[in-house]
């Protein structure tokens, strides 16, 4: 009589076990193809940085009609001990015309640091239009204890910026990317 009752017990229990390992099977899967549903969100809204990335400048005559005011912010994370500040909080662009700005760094740490600058954009639809020809955030910067130093960054603003846009506010987060190791040697 007991092995009829465990008989759909066990059956259910069948049933359940595929259940979760679909389950599972399902958010492995999903984890996988979040990466690059990730990129694809960041390249059409331009959050978290990402932009068309490098761009080639070609001498082109700027749209003159319009001026775009572009606002430059810089945030340091609290675990990253440098000053970090654009030379210009803003300046006014025309479209279609490559400009220079500087950012200053400073390391207040007795030892060397290596920092990455992420860049975000407000709103996040201009930057389908900011293009970037030269910058510091394409790579790892390496200051030594004390080092200060100024990094350009190169860019123009599309033409086909949509006339709604006459502000753009790039933002820059600096985080600390020291390895581990070298910050275990420094320590020692």
């Amino acid at each position: 009589m007991s092995d009829i009752n465990q008989q759909p017990e066990q059956d259910k229990n069948k049933v359940m076990t595929r259940k979760l390992v679909m389950v599972v099977l399902i958010m492995l899967a999903f984890g996988f193809a979040m990466i690059p549903l990730y990129d694809v969100f960041c390249e059409i809204t331009g959050l978290n940085g990402k932009s068309n990335g490098l761009a080639v400048y070609e001498q082109q005559e700027p749209d003159t009609s319009r001026e775009i005011t572009v606002q430059f912010m810089t945030i340091t994370k609290n675990d990253m001990p440098w000053d970090f500040q654009p030379v210009q909080t803003q300046i006014k662009v025309y479209p279609g015309k490559e400009y220079e700005v500087n950012f200053r760094v400073k390391n207040r740490a007795g030892k060397a640091i290596v920092g990455q600058a992420i860049p975000s954009f407000s709103p996040n639809l201009v930057s389908q239009y900011f293009n970037k020809t030269e910058c510091f955030c394409f790579n790892q910067q390496t200051l030594a204890a004390g080092e200060t130093e100024e990094m350009p960054m190169r860019f123009f603003v599309d033409k086909d910026l949509p006339e709604k846009y006459d502000t753009i506010t790039l933002a820059y987060t600096l985080h600390n990317v020291t390895p581990a190791e070298q910050q275990t040697q420094a320590a020692d």
